[in-house]
């Protein structure tokens, strides 16, 4: 079944912050947080930098009515930088890879600050895109 979340950027401090969540909602992480050095090396990919390697790579906790909010740690090794604007992020989770790939080409025209649709190393074809009206979208389709 499709769903939507919402996914939020931070820069370092995502597990204090998710802490502090799952207390106010009284919920449980959907799974292990997971860190960055949880991630398989990337070819291609400089080695993270000691004080990154601790950081949050994905959290997830429901919230209300089925909502999941979701969260990871921007690198500055890798040039993010947090600011108001790409901060928050529209995740959708379609029943399909055709459906998330018409959503995707539907969004993303126009827009910017796209990385386009890969299969990723969790199981997923995953994209992203800032679409004409600067609303940040990550597609997240499950195989």
């Amino acid at each position: 079944m499709s769903k939507v979340s919402i996914y939020l950027n931070f820069q370092g401090n995502t597990e204090e912050a998710f802490n502090f969540y799952k207390s106010v909602f009284k919920t449980e992480f959907v799974g292990p947080v997971m860190k960055m050095s949880d991630v398989p090396p990337q070819p291609g990919m400089p080695p993270l930098p000691d004080n990154e390697k601790n950081a949050v790579m994905h959290v997830a906790l429901p919230i209300l009515g089925g909502t999941i909010l979701q969260a990871t740690d921007m690198l500055e090794s890798m040039g993010h930088k947090l600011k108001i604007g790409n901060n928050t992020t529209i995740c959708l989770e379609p029943d399909s890879k055709e459906e998330t790939e018409r959503l995707f080409n539907a969004l993303s025209g126009g827009g910017s600050d796209v990385m386009p649709l890969q299969d990723m190393f969790w199981g997923a074809y995953w994209g992203t895109c800032l679409d004409k009206y600067g609303i940040r979208w990550m597609f997240n389709y499950q195989k």
